[in-house]
């Protein structure tokens, strides 16, 4: 069967409508990141290392929950099944379903940038960045929506992401112990964080290889379990 644009786009359509059902959980997932950029603006900083905290904000709390909802409201309504049974491949619900969630998020990344009014340094590094990344955090969200058995229960099992990704530093801070500082430093929004910095102070792609490096391979780690569970899950309730 081959790719269908129109498939992928009554898909998209769908989810769409489905979205303003849950409009108050996907308000809050918008602004909360959004806030943390406003935040940032009062500060008067220029630390372009600051910029990860409401991108991070973004990628997780937007990409990932988004993408969760609308995962975990397929499987609760049992239309995902129908979804399966219907003409689209499974490459073209999977994009369909991810589409969506990756527009907002980078909306919400385009937002917290212009409200923390710090300069983008390196702009076509960051670009691979925010594309890895939400590549990551859509993997996960869709994850998190596969083994929920109800959206509500998406904040559930979603909330151990929220608080390893976004809160990785602070937990490591609070903790001081060189093993957790250790794995922290490892985690993709930890490496877009430094490169951010990196780049900041002028460094180049020496200096940021290793993090692209980590980056991409949790992109491609997360890709793979998540289309792995996607299709022992896929059929559960």
């Amino acid at each position: 069967m081959t790719f269908s644009i129109q498939r992928v786009s009554a898909i998209i359509v769908k989810d769409v409508k489905d979205l303003f059902k849950n409009s108050y959980m996907i308000l809050i997932t918008i602004l909360f990141p959004l806030g943390m950029a406003a935040l940032l603006s009062d500060s008067d900083s220029d630390d372009v290392s600051m910029l990860g905290m409401p991108i991070s904000m973004a990628l997780v709390i937007t990409g990932a929950f988004v993408q969760a909802t609308m995962m975990a409201e397929e499987k609760e309504k049992n239309t995902l099944r129908a979804l399966l049974l219907s003409p689209a491949t499974r490459m073209e619900i999977i994009l369909g379903k991810s589409l969506l969630s990756s527009i907002i998020t980078i909306l919400v990344v385009i937002g917290s940038i212009l409200i923390s009014k710090i300069q983008i340094p390196e702009f076509f590094y960051f670009t691979i960045m925010i594309v890895l990344s939400i590549i990551i955090f859509i993997s996960f969200g869709t994850i998190i929506g596969l083994v929920s058995r109800t959206v509500m229960e998406t904040s559930i099992v979603g909330l151990p992401l929220l608080v390893i990704f976004a809160y990785g530093t602070i937990i490591s801070s609070a903790l001081d112990n060189p093993v957790v500082s250790t794995i922290v430093s490892y985690l993709p929004t930890e490496s877009l964080s430094s490169a951010l910095l990196e780049l900041g102070q002028n460094g180049g792609f020496s200096e940021i290889k290793w993090h692209l490096l980590n980056i991409l391979l949790w992109a491609i780690g997360s890709l793979v379990l998540a289309v792995i569970v996607y299709g022992r899950r896929r059929f559960d309730k």
